[in-house]
């Protein structure tokens, strides 16, 4: 008798993981009449080893259907993730165009709000492949081949080793697929951009020995530009239906700005003539109402993506007890970003224009020069090539009348990145380009002399002269313009990335001995992990010889061998209020080449009083290990958004006698604004800070605990209720410093430590002025994170003569997220209570069905958060303080809650097909904006809608 077989036929295999598709089969084997006395009722849910009868776990898990997926308007695996309540703010937002590095074009979920590093991502309960910084691409995985997803809401290292700290999620793919399918979707936002286009196509078949599904997807998102949104058009929007407020505009435009001798600023008029640069009467001071610019014209909202995906998965079974399994993954991913061309300041390069230029209006003066290369904007394209595979031998042997399966595998991921970067200016060229030049015999300018002419072209020894102040529009005249001068100046950057993952892994579960309250389960398994991986900027970003930001090459590995072993203990069963009672136990030993060995260990409970409630509970240790990138990561170059505390305009302790330490009464922040001075918080510095890894990292630990009950109302027919209390603290936490922290604690905190000048967070203000001339920050090891709150859950069905209703409503609170980032004894700690870290999320969704038409309403809500008060008429707390400003009084601003609503209309063909339009965010609702700009590059929180968009759906079954 075929046991495994015989097991995919009842269809008790939606497993969470890749184990649970070789049920427990616990009884005899088929008799001599060849009657068959098996019980396959013991399932794998994720977050346990040991298969059980009970969907509902010590540990708390969210499951999502493919119906449910097919019933919103979301179609990528990442949307849908990212509207989960307990999902926090995105890693990487998509409308920030100036991210750069590996990672960007990717998108990565962060649980709780922990970091996305420490959400662990699996397919089939194996891990998804992470980049050098250890985050995982969920926009890797085809939503087409996701059957389901499973999200457990608690730490999990004992189980699945490292990363597990915030909970782990696990997608389901599609198996024994049988027949053919085929979905188109479409959408588009109502200002008539951003269009999403999405096709895929399944096929399958299952026969008595095996089966095998094979599929494609491809999927293209146009990018949004920021000059169709009314929060991206300028830095400080006041509403979509308001006035901006002053600024976002930059004095390094694309009209070129000449500083002489005694540092006034001229321009050259435009008046509708062409009027010749060389000749400085054509030229009238420089007025920043006229001679400003605003990047955000030319620059991405929200990127663009395209994606390739094929897929494949197939089970043959070898003997009766014995099958082998196989997943197979190719992603090709394209995304695409854009900012305005480079603001070129050519006294921050120590480049002048030569007194002999023959472009140089002061003739026999060097004079400085800023110009935005408009004519050739900053593009960045990052692409990335996903090979996925995973083998493995799945069987099953009796031991008495207990039964064992048993499954030993190997896993391979590489992830092969590869971005391209223009826009960007050759310091050389530049510099060449502005230098001596002269009019050759053909009329034309040439680099050099007359007695020492240099050939004219861009490949090696040749130089094509450029005037900067050529305003953009204006052809002639050596501008930015002419393709010659282009092609000369700007040489596109390359940076290639490669990440490898390999698994060996066995696993062993089964049932020991009997008690009266049923089996004890065991699982034991063993794994091997290898991580490798590189990041390799170009010579130009490597040397620095370009406007690009300077960046070391990042290289390494590690190696490390783990075993666990879980048990499972009933104690009580069928007992008055103890219908059932067990505790689990499990614990992890992990030995890695880079830092040495740790233990975790992890203790749950299920309790049932009655048949309709369910207690539960865990206590769990964790761990992250440090990232390739964390440990060898190059140093890198930023112009970094920060606010330096002490800026008397809006600087949060400015003038205070701490600041006056450092900076003289009147104190500005520098920018690139147009009178050289930042017009509010959270801007750009106008000098390159200094990022680095740290080889002596130590592992992050972590402890988590849960509590809750699970209630279904023997009254109420169809009603589930959960609510389960988490509590999640991080030690020794690797801190992803920033320049705004190092400030704060200095300044606003009193760690004076943090004004050191010296070591790997260290910054250096000029004597003079107080301008941060230099900066470096790193990762480390200090402090602790700490999150708790709340998640209610409550799903109904009820079935009426006007068809069936039901309601999904997820409910995540949030009581506490605390950081502290330094391991001083009694230095203040911060609350995580502003910008992206919202007190409540959540989500409801109604859905009415009846025959072959259906309609669901959902409402995703978010609550108000606080921000800095950078204008008078936004603070709503103007008088806030709390332990973390160090009892310093902080104007704040209270955003008030958000919530988008969305609709789908779906109906099911006579010609096996389904048909879905919808809206996301039907009332085109937008939030107030924020400007903190939270994970992203604009005044508006970088995880909200930009824009109601409607879609439509189409499936072919065939």
């Amino acid at each position: 008798m075929n046991h495994l077989r015989s097991a995919m036929r009842v269809g008790l295999l939606p497993a969470s993981i890749a184990l649970a598709l070789t049920p427990v089969i616990a009884g005899a084997q088929e008799a001599d009449t060849g009657s068959q006395a098996t019980t396959l009722d013991r399932i794998e849910v994720t977050g346990s080893r040991i298969r059980q009868v009970d969907m509902e776990t010590a540990a708390p898990v969210l499951s999502i259907s493919r119906e449910d997926i097919e019933q919103q308007g979301f179609n990528s695996v990442a949307d849908i993730l990212q509207n989960i309540s307990a999902v926090g703010s995105p890693a990487i937002s998509r409308t920030s165009p100036l991210s750069s590095g590996e990672s960007v074009g990717g998108q990565y979920i962060d649980l709780r709000n922990l970091g996305a590093n420490r959400t662990l991502i699996l397919v089939n309960g194996k891990r998804l492949g992470i980049t050098n910084d250890g985050l995982q691409d969920v926009a890797s995985i085809p939503a087409a081949m996701v059957e389901r997803i499973e999200v457990l809401k608690d730490g999990a290292s004992t189980i699945y080793g490292s990363d597990a700290v915030a909970g782990v999620i696990n997608i389901i793919t599609r198996k024994n697929f049988e027949g053919a399918e085929a979905n188109a979707y479409i959408s588009q936002y109502d200002q008539g951009d951003g269009t999403r286009e999405q096709y895929s196509f399944i096929l399958g078949q299952t026969g008595d020995r095996g089966s095998v599904t094979f599929g494609v997807e491809y999927t293209k998102e146009d990018p949004v530009w920021a000059r169709d949104r009314w929060f991206a058009r300028d830095r400080f929007p006041t509403g979509e239906k308001s006035a901006p407020r002053p600024g976002g505009l930059s004095s390094i435009s694309q009209y070129g700005t000449l500083y002489d001798s005694n540092g006034d600023a001229w321009t050259l008029i435009r008046d509708g003539q062409n009027r010749d640069a060389s000749d400085f009467s054509n030229y009238r001071p420089y007025d920043p109402a006229l001679d400003s610019t605003n990047p955000a014209l030319a620059s991405t909202v929200y990127s663009g993506v395209e994606r390739r995906s094929l897929f494949a998965s197939g089970s043959y079974d070898i003997t009766d007890n014995v099958r082998f399994e196989t997943d197979i993954l190719y992603t090709d991913r394209d995304s695409f970003a854009q900012n305005a061309g480079y603001p070129f300041r050519s006294n921050a390069f120590g480049i002048s224009m030569s007194a002999d230029s023959v472009y140089n209006p002061l003739p026999g003066e060097e004079v400085t020069f800023w110009r935005r290369g408009w004519e050739v904007p900053r593009e960045v394209k990052n692409s990335l090539t996903t090979y996925r595979f995973s083998g493995a031998f799945i069987g099953s042997f009796e031991i008495g009348d207990k039964f064992w399966d048993w499954d030993a595998g190997y896993l391979y991921n590489q992830n092969e990145g590869k971005q391209i970067s223009t826009g960007n200016l050759s310091l050389t060229a530049v510099e060449a380009a502005v230098g001596p030049s002269f009019i050759n015999g053909d009329g034309v300018a040439q680099c050099g002399t007359a007695a020492n002419p240099i050939p004219l072209g861009f490949g090696p020894g040749a130089c094509t002269p450029w005037n900067p102040l050529v305003p953009d529009g204006v052809t002639g005249q050596g501008g930015l313009a002419d393709k010659a001068v282009q092609d000369y100046l700007y040489l596109p950057g390359q940076a290639l990335s490669e990440t490898t993952t390999k698994v060996y892994y066995a696993n062993m579960s089964g049932s020991l001995f009997s008690l009266p309250a049923g089996d004890v389960g065991l699982a034991v398994g063993y794994e091997h992990r290898s991580e490798s991986g590189y990041f390799s900027p170009d010579a130009l970003a490597q040397t620095g010889t370009s406007t690009d930001l300077a960046a070391g090459p990042t290289g390494g590995r590690y190696a490390l061998d783990e075993v666990y072993a879980e048990l499972l203990v009933p104690i009580l069963s069928d007992m008055a209020f103890a219908k059932e009672l067990s505790v689990t136990l499990a614990s992890r030993y992990s030995d890695y080449d880079t830092f040495g060995d740790t233990v975790n260990s992890k203790f749950g409970f299920t309790w049932k009083p009655i048949d309709s409630l369910l207690v539960r509970g865990t206590w769990s240790e964790g761990f992250r290990a440090p990232t390739i990138a964390d440990l060898y990561g190059g140093s890198s170059q930023s112009f970094e958004y920060y606010t330096d505390p002490c800026d008397t305009l809006f600087g949060s302790v400015g003038g205070s006698a701490r600041c006056l330490q450092d900076v003289p009464v009147d104190y500005r922040q520098p920018a690139s604004d147009p009178d050289g001075l930042a017009d509010g918080p959270d801007t750009q510095t106008p000098v390159p800070f200094v990022s680095g890894a740290n080889p002596f990292l130590q592992p992050e630990t972590s402890e988590s605990k849960t509590l809750g009950v699970v209630w279904s109302p023997d009254f109420v027919e169809g009603l589930n209720l959960s609510l389960d209390w988490w509590n999640i603290r991080i030690d020794n936490t690797i801190v992803a410093d920033s320049p705004t922290d190092i400030l704060d604690d200095c300044y606003v905190r009193g760690i004076e430590s943090r004004c050191d000048n010296l070591g790997p967070d260290a910054f250096v203000r000029d004597p003079v002025t107080g301008q941060i001339s230099t900066l470096l920050y790193a990762t480390r090891n200090a402090g602790y994170q700490e999150a708790e709150g709340y998640d209610f859950d409550l799903n109904y069905r009820i079935d009426t003569d006007y068809g069936r209703f039901s309601l999904a409503w997820l409910t995540t609170y949030v009581t506490k997220n605390e950081l502290k980032t330094d391991n001083l004894e009694g230095a203040p700690q911060q609350q995580n209570g502003f910008e992206g870290n919202f007190r409540v999320r959540s989500n409801a969704n109604l859905t009415w069905e009846k025959g072959d038409w259906g309609v669901t309403w959902g409402v995703r809500y978010y609550s108000g958060v606080k921000e800095k008060c950078y204008f008078d008429d936004r603070c709503s707390l103007p008088d806030y303080s709390a332990p973390d400003t160090g009892g310093n009084i902080v104007p704040m601003n209270e955003l008030g809650s958000t919530a988008f609503h969305d609709l789908q209309v779906r109906w099911n063909a006579p010609w096996n097909a389904s048909v879905a339009v919808g809206a996301n965010n039907v009332f085109d609702h937008f939030a107030a904006p924020n400007y903190d700009q939270p994970n992203s590059g604009y005044s508006y929180y970088g995880g909200f809608d930009i824009g109601r968009m409607l879609y439509l759906k189409y499936q072919q079954r065939f």
